[in-house]
């Protein structure tokens, strides 16, 4: 089983960052974190890095049903998705796949929010 959904795109790497936001929009994600993978590590490491950001998208909905059924569930909140540059021109963006990240925790409640996240997940990927 693949720990992530994703997608090649003919783009600038500013318009992928902005379709991602829309579409994780759309499904009613909102972007809580960006890090900015190339510029931390030319700061903390001086070493150059292709175009590569971490969006840590959350549901808030979704969130809290997941706290709900499992407290420490926190450790493994938000969803990230990656936008990062490729090789002629392209882009890849892919999405954590909620269900294979939370395997480990045997919480049948758990997983059915997985499963409605994973969707969601795959649907943002399909329509960038």
């Amino acid at each position: 089983m693949s720990y992530y959904f994703t997608k090649i795109i003919k783009d600038d790497f500013d318009t992928a960052i902005s379709k991602v936001t829309e579409q994780l929009k759309t499904e009613g994600f909102g972007v809580l974190t960006e890090i900015d993978v190339r510029d931390t590590l030319k700061k903390k490491l001086d070493v150059d890095f292709r175009k590569y950001k971490i969006l840590g998208a959350c549901n808030p909905h979704f969130a809290h049903q997941a706290l709900l059924a499992e407290d420490t569930i926190g450790t493994m909140l938000p969803c990230n998705v990656i936008v990062q540059e490729r090789e002629n021109g392209n882009i890849e963006i892919s999405a954590v796949d909620p269900v294979a990240s939370m395997m480990a925790i045997k919480n049948d409640q758990l997983g059915e929010v997985a499963t409605t996240v994973r969707e969601k997940l795959k649907k943002v990927i399909q329509n960038i």
